[in-house]
């Protein structure tokens, strides 16, 4: 016979044992983070340094996450099948890496899941989102668009060629991010008396014949605006600017590693980490609509003397003592 003292006992453990799976099942919850990816290789290039963040935010893939990546290749038209599958899978963020492209496909994909772009230039521009400060409806992230930038990298470029009367701007005219860019290229080069010509390249085949009529013109050096089409063209522009022995400033620490004489711009490791911090504010119930867009406030200059040496092009000591990282 059970005295009422042992049958609270018996019911108290019994909800014990109810609410322990509750509770452990609270602990095991997990997350599925998609990735929308235009160039190849992401999942190589930019994609670590994102999952490592998530991570030490105590995200881990196979365990609390699923990642779930998927790429174009390259191949912007295959990015709207590759948004819609992703969104199929009700993911609890979508992410978008490099380009503008990728992330209007996943805005228009979306159906109400938070997307979340990893690299766009000009995102109020280009219709991503509403303003920067109060992006609206369902996405938010990071814009490589920075005041200034344009006017620094021409100030660079004039130090290894203070002589040079002609700049080539190479660039996509095709992505929105190239116009914008360019007038403030434009406004830096007025003030700076120089005169500013553009070249444009739409495909691999156009690249070392627009360099070498910007050589023929006279310019005394490149700069080449940053885009997916030039990003994913880095080694090759790269190469032909140096067999012309033209010094070039480019956007991305990526296009010096790949042999480009100079980059100054935003650090994508540091970028791609801050995105991960933005997915972990909405998977905590933070909604993109009231997280604003990010601008870079910090950039790096890095110096291929690999390069230099190779084009006969001597970088001034005042350049190598501000540089962040010099590959010789």
């Amino acid at each position: 016979m059970t005295d009422r003292r042992s049958l609270m006992k018996i019911l108290a453990g019994a909800t014990l044992l109810g609410v322990a799976p509750k509770a452990s099942a609270q602990k095991v919850k997990s997350f599925t983070v998609a990735y929308l990816a235009l160039l190849a290789g992401e999942d190589r290039s930019f994609a670590p340094n994102f999952l490592r963040r998530l991570d030490q935010l105590g995200y881990i893939d196979g365990k609390n996450l699923h990642f779930v990546y998927r790429s174009a290749e390259g191949r912007p038209e295959l990015l709207p099948g590759l948004a819609s599958d992703l969104i199929r899978m009700k993911p609890d963020v979508l992410v978008t890496g490099f380009g503008t492209v990728a992330a209007k496909a996943g805005k228009a994909a979306g159906n109400g899941i938070p997307v979340v772009f990893m690299a766009v230039g000009d995102p109020v521009g280009a219709g991503v989102v509403a303003s920067l400060a109060r992006p609206g409806g369902n996405v938010t992230g990071l814009s490589d668009l920075a005041a200034g930038i344009q006017g620094a990298r021409l100030q660079l470029l004039r130090e290894i060629v203070p002589a040079a009367s002609l700049i080539a701007a190479v660039l996509n005219p095709g992505t929105p991010y190239a116009a914008l860019a360019y007038r403030e290229l434009e406004t830096a080069a007025r003030v700076a008396k120089i005169e500013l010509r553009v070249f444009e390249v739409r495909s691999p085949e156009e690249i070392a014949p627009q360099l070498e009529a910007s050589k023929v013109a006279g310019a005394g050096g490149l700069a080449i605006l940053e885009d997916p089409f030039t990003f994913s063209q880095r080694t090759e522009i790269a190469a032909a600017a140096s067999r012309l022995r033209l010094p070039a400033i480019y956007g991305y620490r990526e296009f010096a590693e790949a042999g480009g004489l100079m980059s100054y711009g935003t650090d994508h490791g540091k970028q791609w980490r801050r995105g991960a911090e933005i997915i972990d504010l909405i998977l905590k119930g933070g909604k993109p609509a009231d997280i604003p867009v990010e601008q870079p406030t910090t950039f790096e200059l890095v110096i291929n003397l690999k390069t230099a040496k190779a084009s006969n092009i001597t970088v001034p000591a005042t350049i190598l003592v501000r540089a962040d990282k010099i590959i010789e």
